[in-house]
């Protein structure tokens, strides 16, 4: 993956960009110099979409009742309580990372080894926590625009920063302690994805149906989305309109 992520911010590095001062602006705005590769990685993913993940999805969404479906994802969810936990402490959100432990003690008893929400419920919210979001919050610039197969749009800080939760993830090591650690990773994130799937099939269709570029508009709505993850839905700053300070004048 490093080695990937090296070559790809070597060939953002090369990406020359436009001269004509508005086709510049737009490019520095996208921050997307590898704009060719990612279009052909989302075909590819679009290809895969359609012919099996949103079959699988849809065919889930009818087998499975929704309260089923609630279960499934409460327990999916539980279990990356401990890495959100991990990832919130060192960031330094003590009152985040206190939910997210508390969430996961309540759900897995009460709430019946996590699939119900007892503790939402009861009124303490999911928080987010995740690498990426961590590496944010130490400065760790984000790099260009990185559409990544089958996982879609993110960017390399992203792309390492999920790397390293899947080796924070401590079922992982419980499940490998039973030599099933690859399937019990590669279970999760199927069935994690399988029901975001599942639960977007609309939104999705609607929005390809409408937009005027897919790929742009997915790229928009992912950063939006992000930049609100990554300061744990605080509203962003406000820009300032004050004057910068006149440099103090040096003495003759």
């Amino acid at each position: 993956m490093l080695a990937a992520l090296g070559f790809i911010a070597l060939a953002a590095g090369c990406a020359t960009p436009p001269t004509n001062p508005a086709a510049r602006a737009d490019f520095e705005a996208t921050n997307d110099p590898l704009e060719p590769m990612n279009r052909d990685i989302f075909a590819f993913n679009q290809f895969a979409d359609r012919i099996l993940i949103k079959p699988v999805a849809q065919g889930y969404q009818t087998v499975v009742p929704e309260f089923g479906r609630n279960a499934i994802r409460h327990f999916l969810d539980n279990l990356g309580e401990p890495v959100i936990f991990a990832n919130d402490m060192m960031q330094g959100e003590f009152k985040l990372a206190n939910d997210s432990f508390a969430r996961f003690l309540i759900n897995s008893t009460f709430g019946v080894g996590g699939i119900l929400d007892f503790a939402g419920a009861t009124g303490i919210e999911r928080q987010s926590g995740d690498f990426g979001q961590t590496l944010y919050s130490w400065g760790v610039p984000a790099g260009p625009y990185l559409v990544l197969p089958i996982f879609g749009p993110s960017d390399p800080r992203d792309a390492i920063g999920m790397g390293v939760d899947g080796l924070m993830d401590p079922f992982g090591y419980l499940a490998g302690a039973y030599g099933a650690a690859n399937s019990a990773t590669i279970g999760r994130m199927a069935a994690s994805g399988v029901d975001l799937r599942a639960r977007n099939i609309e939104n999705i269709d609607e929005l390809q149906r409408t937009a005027l570029d897919f790929y742009a508009e997915i790229r928009s709505l992912y950063r939006q989305h992000r930049a609100s993850e990554l300061r744990h839905g605080r509203p962003a700053p406000l820009p300032s309109f004050d004057p910068p300070a006149a440099a103090p004048q040096q003495p003759q």
